[in-house]
């Protein structure tokens, strides 16, 4: 059992504050790696914190399950919490506040091979060409990476 699961046996769908690392994979030419589940919205990979576990191994860990790239040098970005990133999940009625840890790549290893099993697609999009359903907290994000890359 991981460890949201394990805390909403304790506390129900009271708030829990997570941990979110999450990545900006950026490919040769400057593109980046958007991923979803099957007609889900679009974002960053990324995973949630687990007990004993380093934001960088959770970062390598999902990447490589979920998409099948290896990880090798994480630069961070930045670190983001606030009322934005207040979650509630419909279906159980789950309240979740997260504290993201973001960070670039684009030293990495390896073809893009999502994990059908979890109904995952991964492509890789220009930064003026991103897919109309995107979350909107990763979108205004990648606007500031982009104006970051002009300067």
């Amino acid at each position: 059992m991981n460890y949201c699961d394990a805390m909403r046996e304790k506390i129900g769908n009271d708030p829990l504050i997570i941990v979110r690392p999450s990545v900006a994979i950026l490919n040769q030419i400057g593109e980046i790696l958007l991923y979803r589940y099957i007609g889900g919205t679009w974002s960053i990979p990324g995973d949630i914190l687990q007990l004993n576990e380093s934001v960088e191994d959770c970062l390598k860990r999902n990447i490589l399950r979920d998409i099948g790239l290896t990880i090798n040098k994480l630069t961070l970005f930045g670190v983001y919490s606030g009322k934005e990133l207040i979650n509630r999940v419909e279906e159980s009625g789950d309240e979740y506040q997260t504290v993201a840890i973001g960070y670039l790549c684009a030293d990495y290893e390896g073809k893009i091979a999502p994990d059908q099993n979890q109904g995952i697609e991964a492509e890789f999009f220009a930064l003026n060409e991103l897919p109309e359903n995107i979350d909107p907290f990763i979108k205004n994000k990648l606007v500031e990476l982009k104006t970051q890359f002009k300067k």
